[in-house]
């Protein structure tokens, strides 16, 4: 989620804005020529709203509701790419997500009422009657057919009862009512697996692609051995939390290519770290020890990375000028290993 912006109207509403602040990790921006102290300011409120929405920024007034749903009436086209719009009381006392409720605004707007000693007023079905929205999970965990989740709620909401395939915390938490012969299933796997009308499917980043390669590697080639590796073994790139290697190769394009294909970070670790991880490698090499100063980059990354309860899943897999191996974490990986 990109990151908010707390709007305010009046500076006796500026010390409420800094604790919303604080809370959710936004900015502050106060009306001209009222709000003069504000640490960044705006003229035109609604063209000031129109631009956040358009920008995909998360929309936390300090003002009536009214206001906000009058000046950005003419941008509620798109509910799928709807940001978060909320308005709070002057006091704090009620917190409202108008607009983009199961894209964080009703996540955003607990964070904000905890902050405030407010009550969050959340309205969705799914969330007032289950505690969960379950097409907006939480970090660590991708939903793979969010087109499927309306209809799945609909028959959650008229009384269907639903299968819970894999484990999750967030799901088992709920107040969705799970048996062995539910009608819906709410699947969590690292498995590539279908979902459907009835099936969702969420992938849990539990994954991590280790990957060394030789200086001035191709990028093509390092991507077609990261995809094999995954398809080969039934995985889904959606639950992979980072691309690891050991610290000497972080500038190589192929494996910043790699994580730029998949969508996640590159992370390393120096040769002592991957040093320590010896014990537990398929395949350990005394060339590789003389040349980086360990006895494996692939599976020491890989194995680093989702610590030490975590396991190698996929050995040691090679193609011309690229090795890669699969660590899989015990959990979903949401802080993120090594260094950038």
């Amino acid at each position: 989620m990109n990151s908010p912006v707390i709007l305010v109207l009046s500076p006796a509403d500026l010390d409420l804005a800094g604790r919303i602040a604080a809370a959710v990790g936004g900015s502050v921006e106060g009306h001209l020529p009222r709000v003069a102290d504000a640490p960044a300011k705006f003229s035109d409120l609604g063209a000031r709203l129109r631009e956040l929405y358009r920008a995909g920024r998360p929309i936390i007034g300090i003002m009536a509701a009214g206001v906000l749903i009058r000046l950005l009436a003419s941008e509620f086209a798109d509910k799928h790419g709807e940001p978060p719009v909320i308005a709070v009381a002057a006091d704090g006392s009620s917190v409202v997500p108008l607009i983009g409720g199961h894209h964080g605004a009703n996540e955003l707007a607990r964070t904000i009422s905890a902050a405030t000693g407010g009550r969050a007023a959340i309205t969705t079905a799914g969330d007032v009657r289950f505690g969960v929205a379950l097409d907006n999970p939480p970090a660590g965990l991708k939903l793979a057919n969010p087109g499927d989740a309306k209809p799945v709620m609909a028959a959650l909401l008229s009384g269907a009862k639903a299968r819970l395939e894999g484990a999750s915390d967030w799901l088992a938490s709920s107040a969705i009512k799970f048996t062995h012969e539910g009608a819906v299933t709410l699947c969590v796997t690292a498995r590539a697996v279908a979902g459907s009308g009835e099936k969702l499917v969420y992938h849990p980043a539990v994954l991590v692609m280790g990957m060394g390669c030789e200086r001035g590697a191709g990028s093509d080639e390092a991507i077609a051995l990261g995809e094999a590796l995954l398809a080969d073994n039934g995985l889904s790139r959606q639950s992979l939390a980072c691309i690891a290697s050991i610290d000497v190769k972080a500038d190589e394009a192929a494996l910043h290519a790699v994580a730029s294909h998949f969508g996640v970070p590159l992370r390393v670790f120096d040769a002592a770290r991957l040093e320590a991880e010896t014990p537990r490698l398929a395949n350990p090499s005394e060339i590789v020890f003389a040349e980086v100063g360990c006895h494996g980059v692939a599976e020491g990354a890989a194995l680093a990375a989702v610590g030490d309860d975590g396991t190698l899943v996929v050995a040691k897999q090679k193609s011309k000028r690229v090795t890669a191996a699969l660590g899989r974490a015990p959990k979903a990986i949401t802080e993120l290993p090594g260094r950038s």
